[in-house]
């Protein structure tokens, strides 16, 4: 017996015509289903599968009209195929969409100063907000890294808007409803023990939230080091992040504000499940901004942190910078962050602390002190002592939950700490805008519960509390959630946040 593709004969038949698809139909469906795979699968398969159906169409087994068919069919189905490809540049190696969507209700109250003829005194600010945050990053060949994200809000220290506020006045108006660029960086992998980056950045130093809004995203340069000895694993982070350039065509670094930061930290085990992290940071700056009229916001004006008589902020300068709220004078400050990381009844736990000192508190306090002599209300004098902060807290379950760094359905977090900032110990400008209001000269405790729902939905209750340290000093700082008060003398805040992380 001789077999052939399509009939099956013996020696002694008669020869007779091969039989086409419209004359038997297994013959259709079977070398239909063949051409077809083929053509679907690649481009060089499919240049396969036309060669096929032409040899086919020669011997025969196809007719003419048949073989044309089979061939508009297989060329439609490559071309939608090969149209439906995302084409990515092949410099890149991978690429990860990321980011969250979050809702929040929010309540904001103050008791301030009440002076004669004050209409502040108490104030209270409720809202329902929403954030969102898009991005991607990931590895580019030979060793370089990448990131792009957006978010809502120009805000620096705050992602968030508020329902209904838009200049529209009318029902869901979009004219705050905008995307700003929030971060953009590449980086470079060169050895196993150092990289660097460039650009606008998530903080790149081990920090707490005491000195840094975590919102924040420098700009500038950072390079990083790390080495392991014995049990120890060491890092080092070095950071140049520009502060303001409103003067380009003056001589680089002589006119811009940096500030410098200089990082030396090491990881350890202590014990099983026991590990500690330490990481003492000297945050120095050069330059003080462009120069020019004195003003409550001028980095080059120095810094009084004052308000006035009727506890508010001088927002309209009518004091030429005696109540300044930003200024960047007299600042070396050595900051000293701290974790121990445990288990306690097999949940994860860690107790952590943080502590400030800004070595020329002495010189800032003197400087607020000159200011303010020109003024009717001038500070009843030198406080040069209060030029220290710390924090000290502890969280327990899923750490990170909180701050919606992680999430895995069913697990929750509990975090809480007390903060203490003096008025001459940090840079204002980087102070937490929620806990407490951005503002220096006020201490208190931050409490928090986080429950994740799904993998990707998580549900957090913040409360913090706030009250004036020293009640001969205003509370320097300016927010924009509330630009006007100074000083406060009790503070509370509230947050219920629903987070979808993705």
């Amino acid at each position: 017996m001789v077999l052939h593709f399509g009939a099956v004969t013996n020696q002694d038949a008669k020869p007779h015509k091969p039989a086409t698809m419209s004359r038997n139909p297994i013959y259709r469906s079977v070398i239909a289903s063949i051409i077809a795979a083929t053509a679907c699968a690649s481009q060089a398969q499919a240049q396969s599968a036309d060669s096929l159906i032409n040899k086919l169409v020669q011997k025969g087994v196809l007719t003419e009209k048949e073989g044309k068919d089979l061939l508009a069919e297989g060329s439609l189905t490559n071309r939608t195929t090969e149209t439906s490809r995302w084409q990515i540049n092949n410099a890149i190696k991978d690429i990860t969409l990321y980011g969250d969507v979050r809702f929040r209700y929010e309540y904001r109250g103050t008791e301030n100063v009440k002076a004669t003829g004050d209409s502040q005194g108490d104030y209270a600010r409720e809202r329902l907000r929403y954030a969102l945050r898009l991005g991607i990053k990931g590895n580019l060949y030979d060793d370089f890294y990448y990131g792009v994200r957006v978010e809502t809000s120009s805000n620096p220290r705050s992602p968030w808007v508020t329902f209904g506020d838009d200049s529209t006045p009318t029902p869901s108006g979009k004219s705050s409803d905008l995307l700003y660029l929030g971060q953009a960086y590449l980086g470079w992998r060169a050895e196993d023990w150092f990289e660097m980056t460039v650009g606008r950045m998530a903080n790149p130093l081990y920090v707490t939230p005491m000195l840094w809004d975590s919102d924040i995203n420098p700009e500038g340069a950072v390079e990083k080091f790390k080495a392991t000895t014995g049990k120890v694993n060491w890092f080092a982070n070095l950071g140049q992040f520009i502060y303001q350039n409103t003067n380009p065509d003056a001589a680089f670094l002589s006119a811009d504000t940096f500030i410098l930061a200089w990082q030396l930290g090491a990881e350890a085990s202590l014990a099983k499940d026991v590990q500690a992290k330490i990481a003492p940071v000297l945050y120095s700056y050069t330059g003080l901004g462009q120069k020019g009229a004195a003003s409550y916001s001028s980095l080059s004006s120095p810094f009084v942190g004052q308000g006035t008589p009727t506890g508010l902020n001088d927002v309209n300068n009518a004091s030429g910078g005696r109540y300044n709220q930003a200024g960047l004078n007299d600042l070396l400050i050595l900051e000293v962050p701290a974790e121990v990381n445990f288990k306690v009844a097999g949940l994860n736990a860690r107790v952590f602390g943080d502590f400030a000192v800004n070595f020329e508190g002495n010189e800032r306090a003197e400087a607020a002190h000159a200011a303010s002599l020109k003024s009717g209300t001038a500070i009843p004098g030198v406080f040069g002592n209060d030029s220290k902060a710390f924090l000290l807290g502890a969280g327990f379950g899923n750490l990170g939950l909180v701050y919606g760094q992680t999430s895995k359905k069913n697990t929750w977090e509990f975090r809480t700490y007390f903060q203490h900032v003096e008025q001459y110990a940090a840079d204002v400008n980087l102070l937490d805008s929620d806990f407490f209001e951005g503002r220096a000269n006020l201490q208190g405790i931050f409490t928090a519960f986080a429950y994740s729902f799904t993998d990707n939905v998580i549900g957090t209750a913040r409360y913090g509390y706030a009250a004036r340290i020293n009640s001969h000093l205003g509370t320097g700082g300016n927010n924009l959630d509330m630009p006007l008060l100074n000083p406060i003398n009790n503070y509370n805040l509230f947050q219920l946040d629903l987070t979808m992380r993705f």
